[in-house]
């Protein structure tokens, strides 16, 4: 139900506001400071968080897993959204108006029912081909051609088109391509360097500070606020604690944290395995707390 959804919705955005302001400010009062990796203290890996929580959470509600779920999925939205409007270079509006066009095109063969496989599929590459030509991260147009696929059975359908797709895509994403991501993305060039200075750097600590603090205080903090000011409420199988659960495990960033590590310091490789590291650290610690929690 909508009362129900607003919880994690909200807890997803305080558990984006919270890390990070504290990354900012860890950033803006170092005269080193490097203010610009502000986003990758945001994101929470759905993936890994999910596989935490189904190793050590077995007995715990249902209802907290469909929470989980929920909060990392607005996370996963808000971090592509930062990506495409702080992170993307040299925009060129031809190319972006391509992508918008081929994606209105999947849009109207969705609504108007057209089946048909190859047809998606060739739009979708071309969309995301000139979202990626336009500077905007061609990440952008794969959410996109996903909100635009119908996710409701029509009468007579035992599966809906996003049912169809989940299932014949989800192998090669969870198998293949999620796999190849973190094994590219997560590689440290640890030659010549003094692990404990950059540990120290500003943003190794931003980024640690708001993966491991920021994440619940943001999550539980907004999630409270919501629950006790509005009409939303918690569902009644999830206790306290276990939000408190949920928002240390939120911060499992990796993948995601990676990605807007990259791209936010391309140029500079000491502060890229800074950040690196500072996240795959940061990554670890939240698993461990969490499980004990």
């Amino acid at each position: 139900s909508p009362s129900k959804a607003a919880v994690p919705i909200a807890a997803a955005i305080g558990g984006m506001v919270v890390p990070a302001i504290l990354y900012a400010v860890v950033n803006l009062t170092r005269p080193d400071g490097s203010p610009g990796g502000w986003g990758i203290p945001m994101a929470t890996d759905i993936a890994f968080a999910l596989a935490v929580l189904a190793v050590v959470g077995r007995n715990l509600p249902v209802a907290l897993r469909a929470f989980l779920l929920s909060l990392a999925v607005v996370d996963d939205l808000g971090a592509i959204l930062v990506i495409a409007l702080f992170y993307s270079k040299g925009f060129d509006p031809a190319a972006f108006a391509a992508s918008v066009a081929l994606l209105a095109a999947y849009g109207f063969l969705q609504w108007k029912r057209v089946t048909g496989w190859p047809i998606y599929l060739a739009l979708a590459l071309g969309a995301w081909g000139f979202m990626h030509a336009s500077g905007v991260h061609a990440t952008v147009a794969g959410v996109a051609a996903g909100l635009l696929t119908r996710v409701k059975p029509d009468p007579g359908e035992q599966e809906s088109p996003g049912e169809r797709a989940e299932h014949a895509i989800r192998p090669i994403s969870a198998g293949v391509a999620v796999p190849l991501f973190a094994f590219f993305a997560a590689g440290v060039d640890l030659r010549g360097t003094d692990i404990a200075s950059t540990l120290t750097t500003p943003v190794a600590l931003g980024v640690m500070l708001g993966l491991v603090l920021g994440k619940p205080i943001g999550v539980v903090g907004t999630a409270y606020l919501t629950a006790r000011f509005t009409k939303a409420r918690l569902s009644s199988s999830i206790r306290w604690r276990d939000v408190m659960a949920v928002g240390v495990l939120a911060g499992i960033g990796f993948t995601v944290s990676l990605l807007i590590t990259e791209l936010a310091f391309t140029d500079d490789q000491y502060l890229l395995n800074s950040a690196k590291l500072a996240v795959l650290i940061a990554s670890v610690i939240s698993a461990i707390l969490a499980s004990l929690i």
